[in-house]
């Protein structure tokens, strides 16, 4: 019964819900509430007051889990295995990858040389900004703001201010010196 739950949710969020309205909008006829009553149906674990955005796509929903007041931007893509902790703001266009391709083989295609899936952590009270991109294994620690357009590589310390490609550190939230 849990798995018929399952598809069914996964393709009407595909079919239907991934296109409502943004839950912003004036004409938005509880979007959000859909969304949200789709993705409890298809991700791992989900927190209460959680928010996909318009657009948003994650697959299959395998390996996800959404903490408590969190989100996917609009038209975000993202991959399990990932954790979302409490409180974390992701912007449109951000994109998550947990798996990536390998090429130090020539006598194989590139395209079958394929990585073991990275799990990618996000803590809680962060924020990512608009067309960020995070690669695998990353973990962006608690209270981190990752800003706009930037590529994380690393991971990101507790309370930094990160920015560029690569990220890097620009200040700290906290005052700890650079």
């Amino acid at each position: 019964m849990k798995k018929l739950k399952y598809y069914i949710c996964l393709m009407l969020y595909y079919s239907f819900g991934r296109h409502l309205p943004g839950s912003d909008m004036v004409y938005s006829l509880g979007s959000k509430r859909i969304r949200r009553l789709l993705c409890k149906g298809i991700f791992e674990k989900t927190g209460k007051n959680i928010n996909i955005e318009h657009g948003a796509f994650f697959g299959a929903g395998i390996g996800i889990e959404i903490g408590d007041n969190s989100g996917l931007g609009v038209n975000s893509r993202v991959s399990g295995p990932l954790k979302i902790g409490n409180d974390v703001m992701i912007g449109p266009d951000v994109m998550i990858f947990t798996q990536n391709h390998r090429n130090d083989r020539l006598d194989i295609p590139m395209r079958l040389q394929t990585d073991p899936k990275k799990p990618v952590v996000i803590e809680d009270d962060v924020w990512i900004a608009a067309r960020v991109i995070v690669l695998p294994g990353v973990t962006i620690h608690k209270g981190a703001i990752v800003g706009a357009g930037a590529v994380v590589t690393k991971d990101v310390p507790e309370y930094a201010v990160v920015g560029g490609n690569p990220a890097r550190v620009i200040k700290y939230r906290n005052g700890k010196p650079v």
